[in-house]
């Protein structure tokens, strides 16, 4: 059987009364975690431009856009929302995989659930198929992605959407396998971002549900698509990854409805790159148990496996004195300074003119890294902050996992938390309570028409 076949079978036959409560507990609080991130995001000039876009590109209005009156079509929706999502890289990952799956699923499943007129049952069916999915699809070949210069979360995001637009329409199992073999064809997504802190990156996730939610259509409507688009002499693994390992592949196939990747997605306590943030949490117990302060650092070096270092380190100049607040997050040398300068890293420590303080780029400027070959990247998150001080001492701090994962989860209360403060930049905290309360009851409703309402603006 083929890759796709095995993953169309599963989508196909995927029932919520199948799946284990704490499977869909979790993807409830993904939905939650989501759009407390779209939310957020709409005040700013990129969510601006993509919403407007999307407004321009219409169709028919069958799906409500984050921080708009106006609605549009599916795909047209899931492009401006997930880009929303995504925006300030405040969303979910899954480490191995390296990819961001609420952002994508999240998106693609409201849209085409409103679309279509599905309940809240069928939307949580839907984004535990993407996510299921669109993990496997990373899962299979570990940091390859990021060696070739592509963005994992824009690769394997279109299989994901696909899976969930797929369960919502009713695709038929020849259906999605047809569909996953047009998305292979659609997934794009290269990371020179780096270079200058611009948008593309968060585009990557709007795009990839725009794409899922196409390759549907397309495929319901008799277009054609590889079966092998996945293992094939010429498909996704070889073009993008180089190959991949097929007993990998098989093994993650066939835990597909046993082993739940939903579980182990890690929220993020911070709007950065994830493979930061266990070095973030190492320089904050610097600060506050070690209470040391910028003035007192002479220097700080940090353990890093290969594979970060030309997203999080390098070129160390540029890395040092980052272009603007977008670019700040992926710099592990202005994340760990901030964190010492401010003791915090929310979202107002990545506007433009806090990443031109003096007093953080000085400290930036003494922070670098030494590789460490033990580091099993990217199956270990790890964080490692060594510092020598004016007085002679070295304060040393690591962790092994990142907080919010499934070593170290965030509760719901976090996650509520977390989402009050994102929600609370653009609705007043009554509206953001009805917005819970409507997530938490998705499972129960007949349509998604109260969970909309309270999001309109």
């Amino acid at each position: 059987m083929s890759a796709a076949r095995s993953l169309a079978r599963f989508v196909v036959g995927l029932r919520l009364a199948d799946v284990p409560p704490p499977v869909v507990a979790q993807a409830s609080l993904l939905a939650l975690d989501t759009l407390g991130c779209a939310l957020a995001a709409a005040r700013y000039d990129f969510a601006k431009a993509v919403r407007e876009t999307a407004e321009r590109l219409g169709g028919p209005p069958e799906s409500a856009l984050v921080g708009s009156k106006t609605r549009v079509s599916a795909a047209n929706a899931a492009l401006s929302n997930a880009t929303l999502a995504h925006g300030l890289d405040f969303d979910d990952t899954r480490e191995d995989a390296i990819v961001h799956t609420g952002s994508v699923v999240v998106p693609t499943s409201l849209a085409v659930a409103e679309a279509v007129g599905g309940s809240g049952r069928a939307a949580l069916e839907a984004i535990v198929a993407g996510v299921e999915v669109m993990c496997r699809v990373g899962l299979a070949v570990p940091g390859r992605f990021h060696a070739r210069h592509y963005h994992p979360t824009a690769l394997a995001g279109t299989f994901g959407a696909v899976a969930a637009a797929g369960k919502l329409y009713r695709l038929s199992e020849d259906e999605l396998v047809r569909a996953f073999g047009v998305c292979g064809s659609q997934a794009a997504g290269i990371i020179e971002y780096l270079a200058d802190g611009s948008w593309t990156k968060r585009l990557h996730a709007g795009w990839a549900a725009h794409a899922g939610v196409v390759a549907a259509l397309l495929a319901r409507s008799g277009f054609t698509g590889p079966e092998t688009v996945l293992e094939g002499e010429h498909g996704f693994y070889r073009a993008f990854a180089g190959g991949h390992d097929p007993a990998r592949l098989e093994e993650l196939l066939a835990s597909l409805g046993a082993v739940w990747e939903i579980e182990q997605l890690t929220f993020k306590p911070y709007p950065c790159g994830s493979i930061a943030q266990p070095y973030m949490d190492c320089a904050l117990r610097v600060r506050d148990r070690h209470r040391v302060r910028p003035a007192d650092v002479v220097e700080i070096r940090c353990r890093t496996a290969a594979g970060p270092v030309p997203r999080l380190w390098e070129p160390l100049g540029a890395k040092h004195a980052p272009q603007n607040g977008y670019a700040a997050k992926f710099s592990l040398p202005y994340l760990l300074a901030v964190i010492l300068v401010r003791g915090r890293a929310s979202l107002a420590e990545f506007e433009n003119d806090v990443v031109r303080d003096r007093e953080i780029l000085a400290l930036a400027s003494r922070i670098g890294y030494e590789l460490d070959p033990t580091i099993d990247y990217p199956r270990q998150f790890v964080g490692h902050v060594r510092v020598r001080l004016r007085d002679g001492r070295i304060v040393e701090e690591s962790q092994d996992h990142p907080r919010g994962g499934p070593d170290s989860p965030m509760g719901r209360d976090e996650i509520e938390s977390k989402f009050l403060g994102n929600a609370s930049l653009v609705m007043p905290a009554d509206r953001a309570s009805r917005v819970i309360a409507s997530v938490a009851a998705l499972a129960a409703e007949p349509n998604l028409r109260g969970l909309v309402e309270a999001l309109a603006p």
